[in-house]
């Protein structure tokens, strides 16, 4: 049981950064497009459309459904047993250990919300992505809010899983080289949530 836990464990934190983590960084890159005005971000949305939907559809389930429902739902499992002492000990680890956790439970609300409304009503009704279409849904303050909330929330939870999981594979030995990492990936949030908010912001404009 011991061994089976580990490995279950060790799947989800590679779940977490190979196709959830690079499928996070792919819409970022793609929503960046929006800084160049709305034909490089119509042009960038069109270029994934074109994939034949028999080829589409098999990734989506495979590389992103299967990943995402298998790290978020382990991650809940995770955090029903995890056991914050942030109030006893303030260390920068102990908050970002809290921190993962209360991210964690966001993204999992916004996704169901995220996938049901634009991926199955909206794309799945027929409906292509624009950023006129965007535009539209954003002008809703409430809406607005909770996709950037919801975005800084799994960039930060993207990267200090990164550094996590850099001490948990071995990778990072030592205070030393962990607090290096901390600092490198915590510093790449901070620019990529500022990359966010100014994405986000074309949506208003």
């Amino acid at each position: 049981m011991i061994h089976t836990t580990f490995y279950i464990r060790r799947l989800h934190s590679l779940c977490g950064i190979v196709p959830v983590g690079l499928f996070l960084l792919e819409h970022i890159f793609t929503n960046s497009m929006v800084l160049g005005g709305p034909a490089p971000f119509n042009a960038a949305v069109e270029h994934l459309a074109s994939i034949p939907h028999e080829i589409m559809l098999p990734l989506e389930i495979c590389f992103i459904l299967v990943p995402f429902l298998f790290h978020g739902l382990y991650g809940l499992y995770i955090l029903m047993q995890a056991k914050n002492n942030v109030k006893s000990y303030g260390y920068a680890r102990n908050w970002n250990f809290y921190f993962q956790r209360i991210t964690a439970v966001i993204i999992f609300l916004f996704l169901i919300w995220h996938v049901v409304y634009l991926r199955i009503m909206v794309k799945g009704g027929g409906t292509p992505i624009s950023f006129e279409l965007l535009q539209a849904y954003f002008q809703n303050p409430l809406v607005w809010g909770a996709y950037t909330i919801a975005m800084i929330a799994s960039i930060f939870h993207f990267f200090n899983g990164l550094t996590t999981f850099t001490m948990t594979w071995g990778i990072a030995k030592g205070p030393r080289i962990q607090t290096f990492f901390s600092r490198v990936f915590m510093a790449i949030f901070v620019v990529l949530s500022l990359l966010t908010i100014a994405f986000m912001s074309m949506y208003w404009f």
